[in-house]
């Protein structure tokens, strides 16, 4: 494991298919819709937390998830081709065999970065999305990724303000 939690031998570190922070970074900065593909109502699925984590901070989420009406409060759409407004980032929350069908939608409605999460991991889908112009992270949690890069990182995920890094200015 590297540092980030991240397996040293994964995609993300190796290989063709590997963004650094900088990378990561920038696409977060610079995209602000996201399709949730797989988000869950249940509030203990880790798709459900990355939603609330998001939409926190200030993200527009879509759900996309054939089984679900609704999800914190937005309509969910069965498939990305359903969703109205433009997409930019496809969060894929689905096992590995799914994610070419969902690449090849992605395509199809524009999408900017396909974004795999921790243990998704598939080579030849993320090699058609940047065959097609797509940016790719593969094996990482976007909230994860925010959460290290501008400071929302606390001991349930979201920057109560409770716990912090930086130094209090008057005494208890």
């Amino acid at each position: 494991m590297t540092a980030d939690g991240v397996s040293a031998n994964s995609p993300v570190n190796q290989g063709r298919f590997a963004t650094t922070a900088a990378d990561r970074i920038r696409i977060l900065e610079r995209y602000k819709r996201i399709a949730l593909v797989g988000l869950s109502s249940n509030p203990f699925r880790p798709s459900h937390f990355a939603a609330i984590y998001l939409l926190s901070h200030g993200y527009d989420v879509a759900p996309v998830n054939p089984r679900e009406k609704e999800v914190l409060g937005r309509r969910a759409y069965a498939s990305l081709r359903d969703v109205p407004s433009p997409i930019e980032i496809v969060d894929i929350f689905r096992e590995r065999s799914a994610v070419p069908a969902i690449v090849e939608e992605a395509i199809a409605v524009g999408a900017k970065v396909i974004w795999m999460q921790l243990g998704v991991i598939h080579e030849e889908a993320a090699g058609r999305a940047i065959q097609a112009g797509l940016e790719v992270v593969m094996d990482r949690c976007v909230k994860i990724e925010h959460a290290r890069f501008f400071g929302g990182l606390s001991t349930i995920g979201l920057n109560t303000g409770v716990i912090s890094a930086h130094k209090r200015n008057h005494l208890l």
